[in-house]
């Protein structure tokens, strides 16, 4: 361990000499600062919110990820092409602790550079809230600096993936249809299916029950809030649309006084301003009534129409374990940068794990390919795969990224802190594991095996 550490020392001390650290230092600052300068928020919780929190978490995470791949070629692919590593490397120490001792001191100078970064946010966030008006305040605090554990319905989705089977294989049977259109088929069957619990005829209630579980015992004297999203089937005269809410079982019932105004194809957000223990029963259920008041039905999805947000723990702590996540990343670019170094010279390197970064990021478009099951327009439309050489090669590729891919792009902590949902220990822990340990570790391992292999004695700068 303590020829790591030398190593690690070493990379500290090269950062510092050239002026890398202050460098950073300084454009983390000039983000934290100059963002909420030059983009003014709306005076509002909420554009508030998407400017200090939001806005800046991104520049940072940025900053810290260009900054941290270059780093990571440039500390282990200049060592060999200026022959300064054949120095360390005729030392008894083996090849794989340079390594880790490099990636542990870009790791280290990260956390530092993070922990800079998140604290200035955290203090502008703190002081600036105190020039939003009184109201947006309360928002401020029950909205957003908070931690908020979230519930949803729990649909039986087994249930209804049997029945739009067993309709699927009635139809068939009774007027098949050609293969590529089986699957386009079972989708319509199933937002059929689905429509028994979506939908809100006119003038019809429709009651949601969500389960607490073990957070009711501590909500006492703390108010909830109800995050909606529906859909409709034509555009209203206004633009929204009316509804009544009832929350809760009688006696202990809250409900809004007139009809709520809400527009369709967005998220609504609204505190129910009781004590969420009286309208919480025994068992933890909370129940949810919307009544529909206007001419046509309503669809509320099952994956993001009903959502319960309660409290369930400080900003402070939420914020740290957000920051926990965005280190996670760090080090796996950090990783990425130094397998690239491993054994290509400085320039093709910092290109090569550029575009490998850029592939992650673009796993939507390989998504929507893989989905279409082709990645040429035409055959798009048919959905059918292995049309053409490119889609036998390139589907299977894909699916692969987005699996690796997944490991890392599941854990985004800077949407959760800027909507006050709660970040919890296991989720911390489990992008540790799955970042850092499982993706980064793979990637560690081949630039290991990679930095073992090379020839460094044939390393030349002209090389």
């Amino acid at each position: 361990m303590q020829k790591i550490l030398a190593i690690a020392w070493l990379t500290w001390k090269a950062a510092v000499r050239f002026r890398l650290f202050l460098v950073i230092t300084v454009l983390l600052l000039l983000a934290v600062a100059g963002l909420p300068l030059v983009i003014k928020d709306d005076g509002t919780a909420q554009g508030f919110t998407q400017i200090i929190i939001t806005y800046t978490l991104s520049s940072i995470t940025g900053l810290l990820g260009i900054s941290t791949l270059w780093l990571a070629c440039g500390t282990l692919a200049r060592d060999v092409e200026e022959c300064q590593i054949q120095v360390v490397a005729t030392k008894p120490i083996a090849r794989w602790q340079i390594w880790l001792g490099k990636w542990l001191g870009i790791v280290t100078l990260n956390a530092v550079l993070l922990a800079i970064a998140g604290g200035c946010v955290y203090g502008l966030m703190l002081w600036r809230s105190g020039k939003l008006s009184t109201q947006e305040q309360a928002v401020l605090r029950t909205q957003v600096l908070v931690a908020r554990g979230s519930a949803k319905v729990e649909y039986p989705m087994k249930e209804i993936n049997e029945e739009t089977d067993r309709v699927l294989q009635d139809r068939l049977k009774k007027s098949p249809v050609d293969k590529v259109d089986v699957a386009e088929v079972r989708r319509q069957i199933r937002e059929a299916v689905k429509a028994d619990f979506q939908l809100v005829p006119p003038s019809y209630r429709k009651t949601w029950n969500i389960n607490l579980g073990v957070s009711q015992s501590y909500l006492k004297g703390k108010p909830l809030q109800l995050r909606v999203k529906f859909n409709a089937p034509q555009k209203s005269a206004s633009g929204t649309f009316l509804g009544m809410w009832e929350i809760g079982v009688a006696p202990k019932v809250w409900q809004n006084e007139r009809p709520m105004s809400l527009a369709p194809d967005a998220y609504h957000e609204f505190t129910i301003p009781a004590d969420a223990a009286e309208l919480v029963d025994a068992d933890g259920n909370l129940t949810v009534s919307f009544i529909n008041v206007n001419d046509m039905a309503l669809l509320f999805p099952l994956e993001d129409g009903m959502e319960v947000l309660y409290p369930a723990g400080g900003f402070a702590a939420n914020f740290a374990r957000g920051l926990g996540i965005i280190f996670c990343w760090m080090a796996l670019l950090a990783a990425l940068g130094l397998m690239a170094a491993s054994f290509l010279s400085f320039p093709v390197a910092t290109f090569f794990a550029l575009g490998l970064l850029i592939v992650g990021l673009s796993c939507d478009t390989l998504a929507e390919s893989v989905n279409n099951g082709s990645v040429a327009g035409a055959d798009a439309e048919t959905g059918v795969v292995g049309h053409s050489v490119a889609d036998v090669v390139l589907i299977p590729a894909f699916k692969g990224i987005l699996t690796v891919a997944s490991l890392a792009e599941k854990s985004s902590p800077i949407d959760a802190l800027s909507t006050g949902r709660n970040i919890t220990w296991t989720e911390l822990g489990t992008a540790f594991t799955q970042i850092v340990l499982l993706l980064g570790g793979g990637i560690s391992l081949a630039g290991m095996l990679f930095f073992n292999r090379r020839e460094l004695a044939a390393a030349q700068g002209t090389q």
